[in-house]
């Protein structure tokens, strides 16, 4: 079982939370990146809330929006007790994983998408968790993002 309750739904970008649309439009200001939402395939927002457990573990909530267009996938993530932070990539710079598929899954129960390979904000290449939960909602958002990073190669 995951130590995440997570809850993923559908939302046009615009009605993320209000401080994910900010972060959102300053990361792409920053780094030049044009009018990359111009063709939004999918825009999700998931809530997860940390799974209590022992007498003080518990009771966090993370929000995280992700936008998939054709040739980018652009998520957020906040919380009351973390920074916001913004992470962008070209789809054709990335592969994207299906998190049941990965080794991890079968160590740490949970549900989302693997995000590897080069990012907007580094020269380095990464890797990334996008947590997402196990509705028609996130399983259509991982379908979309893994069939547009593979047609991004093409």
């Amino acid at each position: 079982m995951s130590d995440w309750k997570r809850t993923s739904k559908e939302v046009p970008f615009e009605y993320l939370r209000p401080e994910m649309v900010v972060e959102i439009s300053k990361h792409i200001e920053q780094y030049n990146l044009g009018s990359i939402l111009s063709d939004v395939l999918l825009c999700v927002q998931t809530d997860s809330e940390k799974v209590k457990k022992g007498l003080f573990g518990g009771g966090e909530i993370y929000y995280t929006g992700a936008v998939v267009t054709s040739r980018w996938l652009v998520w957020v993530t906040s919380g009351a007790k973390t920074q916001t932070a913004v992470l962008s990539a070209q789809l054709s710079d990335i592969t994207v994983q299906d998190y049941a598929r990965s080794h991890f899954a079968k160590l740490i129960p949970d549900s989302g998408i693997n995000v590897s390979g080069k990012f907007t904000d580094t020269s380095e290449n990464g890797a990334a968790f996008i947590g997402l939960d196990e509705s028609s909602t996130a399983n259509k958002f991982k379908e979309i993002v893994i069939k547009a990073a593979q047609e991004a190669k093409k």
